[in-house]
């Protein structure tokens, strides 16, 4: 196994650890939080953006060096595009339906909970259709058709 995979699988075993003990992976606990009727997992969001920020900002000003591949800590900032918040719209909805996003199904399925079998399925077909999409060659738009001049006689 290469450095990079056992990383990878060391980071993701960790993670979902970390989902399953902060109650990331409980449907009841996801809803309350989506109709607004707790704020913990609202409170953990922000705390995990905030430290990400400023971490970040601060491994960049220090010129670190990401520890697996070398490469200087960086990022380049990109305007939204329709895409962008097609996904969005897309994985809200299958959040708002489900009560679960991708990172807390991986985690279900390695608890044994049965339900999430389904909901890891529906994200292997959105990501298969994704990747699809991508490989088809843009679709070439035909120029516009001049409109013929209106005659006022």
């Amino acid at each position: 196994m290469t450095r990079v995979r056992l990383a990878s699988v060391l980071l993701g075993a960790g993670f979902g650890f970390l989902l399953s003990w902060g109650q990331f992976i409980d449907p009841d606990r996801i809803r309350d939080m989506l109709l607004l009727r707790d704020s913990y997992m609202w409170l953990m969001f922000a705390s995990a953006v905030a430290v990400g920020f400023v971490g970040l900002r601060l491994l960049r000003r220090a010129r670190a060096r990401a520890l697996l591949t070398g490469e200087p800590v960086s990022w380049t900032v990109a305007r939204p595009e329709r895409r962008h918040v097609t996904g969005a719209a897309i994985f809200g909805v299958g959040w708002a339906v489900s009560d679960v996003c991708p990172g807390p199904v991986a985690a279900q399925l390695g608890q044994g909970i049965w339900w999430s079998v389904p909901l890891f399925a529906g994200i292997a077909l959105g990501i298969v259709m994704a990747l699809r999409r991508q490989e088809q060659p843009a679709r070439e738009r035909k120029p516009l058709a001049a409109l013929p001049a209106s005659n006022p006689d």
